[in-house]
């Protein structure tokens, strides 16, 4: 059983929660090497007790409420809803203080880690904003913070990067590789294993080894509990007909999917960077490129090659370029409980300057791909359509404004 944001608990089900291994079906567990057994053992062993605790739920709610802004508002947008003849609702992450969902997940987590006695936090990051979150609770708890971001994304993010000093945390490059988030995580969890005793790894998404998958799952799933109350407002009904979202590893995906995972008369849909084309060479289109294998702690998706070696993924938004997926999400696209989808660069680009344009919400890259899948997804009058509106577009004006030639 997990504690909802009203205290209550809701019970453990097929999807939402993995075995006592870490298994989503076939997908999950701990691949983690001896240096990191005790870490991760503890974390194992303790984090369903920590989070269920009275104490831990009024710090964690407090905060979201009064430090992160929750709850969010689900915004019905008039002008996209008209032209799809649909009703369309956006979950607005992007108001979260931050710009995104990333904080519900690091403010959690921080939390976590002080009731372990850690003192010192390191993250990795892609787009920047899950660096951004970790170094803002950071900076609200006092505690010291590196980031870990590939030198390709600091150069493409360089707003967040600011952002990040700012706060106080130390941003080091991932110069290996293709130098982007799955070099920054490579890097992340070698400090990891050199500073075993004082230091929590914040991870930004639902990778990684169990029971980092499910403990973010959890954190997120506060976007669809406050989806379903929303919703049962303005329509009469707490269920939804689709729930659109992106996915790279897939937190922002987990959160707004889980409480409708059980819920089978809700289309869940993911959306997965196709890059310059699923079949280009250039693409993060997990699902549809990758095969079973190890990356980053857990069995999952992975795009490699014959010979099992990563395949280097490629993505116009820094957040979707990860050659893995998280293993709910395997599970979920192994299973055909989820829809995914793919969209390319130009799509996603195409798609956010039409939402700016239409309803007033430049969205960032990664949400943009969200957007560009909604035509196929032949709706009727009758849908009701939420799509998890992940994060703003601030950080990738640099991007937008180098395609309208500025």
């Amino acid at each position: 059983m997990i504690a909802a944001p009203n205290n209550e608990t809701v019970p453990t089900t097929q999807f939402q929660n993995p075995n006592e291994h870490g298994y989503y079906g076939p997908f999950g567990g701990a691949y983690i090497p001896e240096m990191l057994q005790r870490n991760v053992a503890e974390l194992k062993a303790k984090y369903l007790i920590v989070m269920q605790e009275e104490s831990f739920q009024t710090d964690f709610h407090a905060l979201l409420t009064d430090y992160v802004g929750r709850p969010t508002p689900l915004f019905y947008a008039e002008r996209l809803s008209a032209e799809l003849n649909s009703h369309i609702y956006l979950k607005r992450e992007d108001l979260c203080h931050t710009g995104a969902h990333k904080i519900n997940n690091t403010i959690g987590q921080i939390l976590l880690a002080q009731r372990l006695g850690k003192t010192r936090i390191i993250a990795e990051t892609g787009a920047g904003q899950h660096g951004v979150a970790t170094a803002t609770v950071c900076a609200l708890k006092g505690m010291e913070c590196i980031v870990y971001m590939g030198e390709k994304d600091i150069e493409r993010q360089a707003p967040n990067v600011a952002r990040m000093k700012l706060l106080g945390a130390k941003v080091v490059p991932a110069t290996s590789g293709s130098k982007t988030l799955k070099d920054a995580t490579n890097e992340a969890i070698r400090d990891w294993i050199n500073n075993p005793n004082d230091t929590h790894y914040i991870i930004g998404s639902v990778v990684g080894p169990h029971p980092y998958p499910d403990m973010v799952a959890r954190f997120q799933s506060v976007i669809s509990h406050e989806i379903k109350a929303q919703l049962l407002t303005k329509t009469g009904n707490e269920l939804p007909t689709h729930v659109v979202a992106c996915v790279g590893g897939g937190s922002n995906a987990a959160g707004a999917f889980y409480h409708f995972l059980e819920e089978t008369s809700v289309q869940l849909v993911a959306v997965e960077a196709a890059g310059h084309g699923v079949n280009s060479g250039m693409s993060a289109a997990t699902t549809q490129l990758g095969k079973p294998g190890v990356l980053h702690g857990s069995k999952s998706l992975v795009m490699q090659t014959a010979d099992g070696q990563v395949v280097e993924p490629h993505s116009i938004s820094a957040g979707l370029d990860y050659p893995g997926i998280g293993p709910l999400h395997a599970h979920l696209f192994n299973s055909g409980r989820g829809t995914f989808l793919s969209a390319t660069d130009d799509e996603a680009l195409e798609a956010a300057f039409h939402l700016s344009k239409i309803e007033g919400i430049i969205p960032a890259l990664e949400t943009a791909h969200a957007f560009a899948a909604l035509t196929r997804l032949n709706l009727t009058p009758q849908d009701r359509v939420v799509v998890c509106l992940s994060g703003r577009g601030d950080k990738d004006l640099a991007t937008y404004m180098q395609a309208m030639g500025l």
